[in-house]
């Protein structure tokens, strides 16, 4: 497609264009043979929940590099921040693609075939099994990804009951890793970024991310399952505090 249309402007706008009939022909789907209301798709929740979302994503990130920082694994320099309203559109184009494919539809049709927690677990592999086609991949961070993005965003998901979190955190995330620290995206690299983030080649892959990026690293394991359990502890008190509330 880059040889017909080598304008970004352009094949961005074509993406946020497919972006859209996506989601229109999804609710069409679901209107015609689930009949019912796309609540999950529901628009007056939209702007909080969807910039709400790209700002946690974006502290979670964050944190992840921060603490890489602090450790002394990573190194942090003054990058050449040139094209952030390309990596804004790009980072919320690819949320509102994949999360429209992997919660809404992969997600939820296992969870009508299997079940809520069979569904995350299979999902999240899924997920993560995608990732493996990526540059610099490996099974540690196809694992790492689903944690991060499989188990996490499915969680935001559940608890909202729409997508708009999900799609915001997705976004978030992505854009502080490769905008705003320069780090690769699922091992793709960032052309311009605010910073630069480079990994100790002295500490191993599993610990830094390597040239996988940050989301690769034990760190960003560990606060994306700690952002789901926080997410699922929230969900089961909100379950039975609507429980309460029917009785």
């Amino acid at each position: 497609m880059r040889g017909f249309y080598p304008n970004q402007t352009l094949l961005l706008g074509i993406a946020f264009l497919t972006v859209a009939l996506a989601y229109g022909a999804y609710a069409l789907l679901v209107r015609r043979f689930e009949r019912r209301d796309v609540d999950e798709l529901a628009p007056g929740r939209l702007p909080i929940e969807l910039l709400g979302g790209i700002a946690l994503g974006g502290l979670l990130m964050t944190a992840v590099v921060g603490l890489l920082w602090l450790a002394g694994v990573y190194q942090l320099v003054w990058g050449r921040w040139t094209d952030w309203p390309h990596d804004v559109r790009e980072t919320l184009g690819t949320g509102l693609l994949e999360e429209l494919l992997a919660r809404l539809v992969i997600f939820r049709m296992l969870a009508c075939a299997f079940r809520v927690r069979p569904a995350l677990a299979l999902s999240a592999l899924i997920f993560g099994g995608a990732h493996l086609a990526n540059p610099h991949a490996s099974l540690i961070s196809a694992l790492a990804i689903a944690v991060e993005a499989g188990l996490m965003l499915a969680g935001f998901y559940l608890l909202t009951g729409r997508i708009w979190l999900s799609v915001g955190v997705h976004a978030g995330w992505n854009f502080a890793q490769g905008a705003i620290f320069g780090a690769p995206v699922s091992g793709m690299p960032s052309d311009g970024s605010l910073f630069r983030s480079v990994p100790d080649g002295a500490f191993a892959s599993w610990i830094t991310g390597g040239t996988f990026g940050p989301e690769g690293s034990a760190v960003a394991v560990a606060i994306g399952s700690s952002a789901f359990l926080a997410t699922m502890a929230s969900l089961k008190r909100k379950t039975r505090l609507q429980r309460l509330g029917a009785g």
